[in-house]
């Protein structure tokens, strides 16, 4: 009883190509770089946080969110890094998310607290929020456009293996 296995079809080469253009050297680098960053910039925050007692409790709840944040965005490159599967895109997908929600929160904790204090920066702070939201809006579509096809060239793959298998 003889079997086809499917690394011996044609189509191995073309998934090849997609899966290491989701696992490629130059975007597990720009994960080491972003984790490295993410790292030091959530370990100066906490520093502040824990050595500075006498900070305003608004201050302290700011520093506590943005250590928050921090974490998430280590936690994030840290499952990309040591992913052993194909991530298709499910990395720049949860990527979006994070970055559209803590945008939001950018935004309209600064406007919210803008309009608590009468403070005019705060407002201009706010409006730079909304417009890297839009930003964050629009890399999200991408992102999800990218997942779609991807998810779409996966099932056509192995529809065209299966046959092949047959």
């Amino acid at each position: 009883m003889t079997s086809t296995h499917p690394a011996s079809t044609p189509l191995d080469p073309a998934i090849q190509r997609l899966l290491s253009s989701e696992l490629s050297r130059p975007k597990r680098f720009a994960y080491v770089v972003l984790l490295l960053f993410a790292a030091g910039v959530t370990s100066v925050v906490t520093a502040l946080l824990l050595t500075e007692p006498a900070l305003p409790a608004r201050t302290q709840a700011a520093l506590s969110v943005m250590v928050a944040i921090g974490v998430s965005w280590i936690v994030l490159f840290a499952w990309t890094l040591t992913s052993r599967r194909p991530l298709l895109g499910r990395d720049s997908l949860i990527a979006g998310y994070m970055s559209v929600a803590f945008t939001a929160l950018f935004a309209l904790g600064s406007l919210a607290v803008g309009y608590g204090t009468s403070q005019r920066a705060l407002y201009a702070a706010a409006a730079l929020g909304f417009v890297l939201l839009a930003i964050a809006i629009a890399l999200l579509a991408r992102a999800r456009r990218r997942v779609a096809q991807l998810v779409e060239r996966r099932i056509v793959l192995e529809r065209e293996l299966g046959k092949a298998a047959r």
